[in-house]
């Protein structure tokens, strides 16, 4: 009865950390680029139940040619092994805003990142919201800047698209001129010129990489480094758009169901093994 109630405890802690998951899960679904998360766990070893005499060897029935009489396995119940994130590319929202950047690695062998520089150093994130701070760099609504190959990009004063494959171009204006037989003038502009290009990094082992507030992610020993792309391999960059979350709320709902059901029945169970064990001490031993 100790064992059943030991068991059961275990059902209730893994289903209190899947519960955890999904919470946070629902909680981000309106968050830019979020990546879900699922929750892992594994068994404790089985105990193989076998049939024995009072002196400890083995029983055999009458009739019966059972050499090692068998009764069965027991479980010993379970625990949390690792919480890891799913990087399905989410829903493309259009928002026609220029400082909204999207990474679309879709057919991919790995996800794609951008660069952020923070105060606790280079940092991958799918967040591509971005604004321009006073200084003309794009950053992130917290403040830190998107990097490019050259450094934080500066954007300010200049007419600047964002190519498909990252590239950053700009067009320099160098002055006004009036437009023959009238008042109005007109911009004139250089040649595009590339600025830079932005930065996109993945990792060896996106499963290991580690989750850290504001949609940040950091690289681990597990993941390995951040890694360049492959020519063949590089994201597209969609300027004008942006990433949704990737969670899927009908699916965590049900998963949120069951957890409850899982909990439930868990629970019932250490009641009534605690309540046999009562009457096993009060009456029986009587």
């Amino acid at each position: 009865m100790l064992r059943g109630i030991y068991t059961s405890s275990t059902g209730m802690i893994m289903n209190q950390y899947k519960m955890d998951v999904i919470s946070n899960n629902l909680a981000n679904v309106d968050r830019t680029g979020f990546k879900a998360d699922d929750a892992i766990f594994k068994s404790f070893p089985e105990l193989l139940l076998q049939r024995t005499r009072e002196d400890g060897l083995g029983w055999t029935p009458m009739g019966s040619f059972d050499l090692a009489p068998m009764v069965g396995k027991l479980g010993t119940g379970v625990e949390f092994n690792e919480s890891y994130t799913r990087f399905e590319q989410g829903a493309v929202k259009t928002t026609g805003n220029p400082f909204d950047l999207m990474l679309d690695d879709r057919g991919k062998e790995s996800p794609a990142f951008f660069v952020v520089q923070t105060d606790r150093g280079e940092r991958l994130s799918r967040n591509g919201s971005f604004v321009l701070n006073k200084e003309g760099y794009l950053v992130t609504p917290e403040g830190f800047p998107l990097m490019g190959e050259k450094g934080p990009i500066q954007v300010a004063r200049w007419n600047w698209t964002v190519k498909d494959n990252g590239e950053v171009w700009i067009n320099r204006r160098i002055g006004n001129e009036a437009e023959a037989g009238t008042n109005e003038t007109q911009n004139r502009w250089e040649d595009p010129v590339l600025l830079d290009k932005i930065k996109i990094r993945t990792v060896e082992f996106p499963r290991e990489i580690k989750k850290e507030g504001n949609s940040f992610f950091t690289v681990t020993p597990e993941s390995g480094p951040m890694l360049e792309f492959k020519p063949d391999q590089e994201p597209l960059v969609l300027q004008g758009f942006l990433e949704a979350s990737n969670v899927n709320i009908v699916r965590e709902m049900t998963k949120m169901i069951e957890v409850q059901r899982e909990y439930e029945a868990n629970q019932k169970s250490v009641t009534t093994h605690d309540a046999l064990l009562g009457k096993l001490i009060n009456e029986v031993a009587r």
